[in-house]
Parts: structure tokens; C-alpha cells; sequence
């Protein structure tokens, strides 16, 4: 495998094929939620109110445990950009296999404490008796898929570092299709209930891995029957300090990111529960809005991998500035979207109108923070293309005491106002922090 060469590069830097790259990781961001959306109904048609609780909790525990691994997607993309920019082949599929190695012995970490696990979550959430039990049974069959889950993660990032997102897309609506049909079957046909709703996800979980590294081991097949990696290569000393902190440094970013969140949506909680359920359904604008600035930051990733791979500082320049563009015409026209048509929106989501109102009141706040959070979602591509998790982390960490504070002080005399023009502030500054950092790593090239 040659280095890339700059007109290669030039080429993939073109507004053109930034498109091209984020199209696809746009569609696989929107089937997660669908997918979602997909069981609640099947279950909502077919069980009990405690089987929809039982499967909104077992959800929820996955969705922080398993987020708090992102490192295995977000730094495995960054190593190997950089790696394919370089022209290293055999690094490719080192550094893929290391994501590997390192997904399933936490996998199966967590398969060995899944009892303690279990039980210091249900200690966190606090439902009936028999919603309690049904997530119990819900954790109990769907651990099992751990090690394939966490696999996933490093085919999906190298399969971004490489900028292969077709392959990618393909990938996830084959996991995502083959979960629902197996929810049908096992909850509408069989009526298994919660089992059948985890069984059928531990079953997508092994075969979309399975099917992940067969793509992964086609791509990077070598030439002339050559091994396809060496231990001496997976476990060189360096590689593996260097991979061991930077995801020790992204996990950390993750984390202060979740408690940003997680505050959030307490702090809305204080003001009353139609409050907290306005707030709820303007941060599904929010995620909606973030399927689209994800899938940007996500091909800029690999460009910006491959160019500090290639050493190509004015092409590293072309990617952010096409990318940035690109990004922010996007964020106005979703920002219009929510503005013009969100109370539209608000209306088909809930028939409450007390809610309604609520909702509408914060509205333009979540419109001017789609706007001004694609500043913060490009630089966390540019970040974690270039494998920079130092920045990263402390970038977290000082934009996040930013929030705290600002909220600290605007909710004492705006309420619900003060906390919406806080969490602004809070992406601002997130773009800030970074940005900072931005001058010196553009001078490591």
C-alpha cells in the first residue's frame, strides 16, 4: 500500500466526495433510533406497561455502559486514517486488531461482573418490582452479546478511518434489519416479550459482527498469502502505550460529556415535570439534528487522519475548510427547519397541551443551539482524526465546569431560560476549547 498521494487526497477533500463520505454515515446514524422506535412498538403492541419500562431501563443501562467505550470507535478511526495516509498497510490491520483485542477483553469483563453490574444499575433506577425484574432478564440474555458489540465498534471506526461508509452503511442495516425481523418473530409471533426483544438483539449483535469481519478481512486481505498481521506488529510496545492513552483520554472526554448531559436533563426535573418533558422532546430535535453534523465530523475523521498520515499540512487546511462549510449550510438549514416548522413537530409528538406550550416557549433556544454546535461537532472530527485525545479531554473538562458554572448562576434568575442559554453557552465553549488547541496540532504537520 503506497502513501497517498497528494492529488488523492486533493480529490477527497472536494465538497463533492465530503458528501459522498457523509451521506451514508447519515442514513446508519438515523437507523439506530428507528430501530427504537421499532421495538417500543412491537412491544408496545404485544406486552404490558411494565414490559415497555422493562425495556426502556434495560436500554438505558446499555446505552451508558456501552457509550462509555466509544473510544474503541473514536480512536480506532483516528489510528487507522493515519495510518492509510501513511501508506501502512500492515498498521491498518494492527491497529484494527489491537481495537479488537481490546473490544473483547472488555467484552468479556463485562460478561464476568455481570451480576454486580445488574444490580448496582436497578440501585440507580428505581422502578416497580416487575419492571425491575423484566430489565433484570433483559441485562441477563443481552451481556452476552458484549464482546460482538464492542467488536463492532472497532470494524465501524476502522471502517470510517478508511472511509469506506457504503461498506458501513450496509453493515448497520443489516444489523439494525435483521433486529427487527427477530423482534417481530420472537414478540409478535412467539411471545417471548422482554426475551424476545433481548434475544433478538444478542443475536443481531454476533452476526453483525461476524459479518463486520468478513468486510474488514476482505478489505484489508494482503497480497501473496502474507499473514494478515503479526503479534510482534499488534503488540508493539509504543503502538500499544500510545492506543491504551488515547482511549484512556476519550473515554474520560466521554464521560465528562455524559455528566454534561446528565445534568441537563436533572436540573430540567427541578422545574416540574411538564418542564422536563418539553425539554425532552426539544432534545430529540437536538439528536436529529446531530445524525447530520455527526456524519461530517465523521468523514472529516478520515480526512484528516489521512493527511496528517501524508504529512500535508495545506491539504489538512482544505479538509476542515470544505468540511466546515459544508457543516455549517447544514446547521442553518436544520436550524430553520426546527425554527419554522418545530411547533409542527411538537404538536405530532405529544396531544398535551400544557406540554405544547412549554415546548414552544424554549423552542428558538434549541434552534440557535443546532446553529452553533456544528463549530463543536467538526472539531471533534478534526480531534479524533487526529488522534489528539489530550485536547480532547481537557477540552471536556474546562467546557463542562463552563456549564456547571454558567447554569449555576442563570437558573437562579431564569429558570428553565437560564438553563437552555446555558447549555448554549455550554456547546460554545466546547468549540472554544478545542479551537484553542487547534493552531498547535495544525503545526505538528
Amino acid at each position: 500500500m503506497q502513501q497517498a498521494s497528494p492529488a488523492e487526497i486533493h480529490q477527497s477533500t472536494s465538497h463533492r466526495n465530503i458528501i459522498r463520505l457523509a451521506i451514508p454515515i447519515i442514513l446508519a446514524n438515523a437507523a439506530v433510533p428507528l430501530l427504537g422506535l421499532v421495538d417500543t412498538a412491537v412491544i408496545g403492541h404485544n406486552g404490558t406497561s411494565a414490559d415497555l419500562g422493562a425495556i426502556a431501563f434495560g436500554s438505558l443501562i446499555f446505552s451508558f455502559v456501552y457509550w462509555g467505550f466509544g473510544f474503541l470507535r473514536m480512536g480506532t478511526s483516528g489510528f487507522t486514517a493515519q495510518a492509510a495516509g501513511a501508506g501502512d498497510h500492515n498498521e491498518v490491520r494492527a491497529a484494527c486488531l489491537r481495537a479488537l483485542l481490546l473490544g473483547a477483553a472488555i467484552g468479556l469483563s463485562l460478561i464476568i461482573a455481570q451480576y454486580p453490574l445488574k444490580h448496582f444499575a436497578l440501585w440507580l433506577l428505581h422502578g416497580s418490582k416487575t419492571v425491575e425484574q423484566g430489565a433484570a432478564e433483559y441485562w441477563q440474555i443481552r451481556i452476552w452479546g458484549a464482546p460482538a458489540t464492542l467488536g463492532t465498534y472497532a470494524i465501524v471506526g476502522t471502517l470510517i478511518g478508511l472511509g469506506q461508509t457504503r461498506k458501513l452503511l450496509w453493515l448497520q442495516l443489516l444489523l439494525n434489519g435483521l433486529n427487527l425481523l427477530l423482534d417481530v418473530i420472537f414478540v409478535a409471533g412467539f411471545d417471548w416479550g422482554v426475551r424476545g426483544i433481548a434475544l433478538g438483539t444478542l443475536i443481531s449483535e454476533w452476526i453483525g459482527f461476524v459479518v463486520g469481519a468478513i468486510i474488514l478481512f476482505n478489505l484489508l486481505r494482503p497480497e501473496h498469502r502474507a499473514p494478515f498481521a503479526t503479534w510482534p506488529a499488534i503488540f508493539q510496545r509504543t503502538a500499544i502505550v500510545r492506543t491504551l492513552k488515547t482511549n484512556s483520554d476519550i473515554m474520560w472526554r466521554t464521560l465528562f460529556m455524559l455528566a454534561g448531559f446528565g445534568w441537563f436533563a436533572n436540573q430540567g426535573a427541578q422545574f416540574g415535570d411538564t418542564t422536563l418533558a418539553a425539554n425532552h422532546i426539544l432534545l430529540q430535535f437536538i439528536s436529529f439534528s446531530a445524525f447530520f453534523l455527526d456524519g461530517f465530523a465523521f468523514a472529516l475523521e478520515s480526512l484528516i487522519g489521512k493527511t496528517m498520515g501524508a504529512k500535508n499540512r495545506k491539504l489538512f487546511d482544505r479538509a476542515i475548510i470544505a468540511s466546515t462549510q459544508i457543516a455549517a449550510f447544514s446547521a442553518l438549514g436544520l436550524m430553520l427547519i426546527v425554527g419554522l416548522g418545530g411547533s409542527q413537530f411538537i404538536h405530532w409528538l405529544t396531544p398535551l397541551a400544557t406540554i405544547q406550550n412549554a415546548a414552544q416557549g424554549y423552542l428558538p433556544y434549541a434552534a440557535i443551539y443546532i446553529l452553533v454546535s456544528f463549530a463543536a461537532f467538526q472539531l471533534d472530527g478534526i480531534f479524533i482524526g487526529a488522534t489528539a485525545s489530550r485536547a480532547m479531554r481537557n477540552a471536556a473538562l474546562v467546557s463542562l465546569l463552563i456549564f456547571l458554572s454558567a447554569a449555576e448562576i442563570l437558573t437562579r434568575t431564569a429558570g428553565n431560560h437560564g438553563l437552555w442559554l446555558a447549555f448554549i453557552i455550554y456547546v460554545i465553549a466546547r468549540a472554544i476549547c478545542l479551537g484553542y488547541y487547534l493552531p498547535q496540532l495544525r503545526r505538528q504537520i
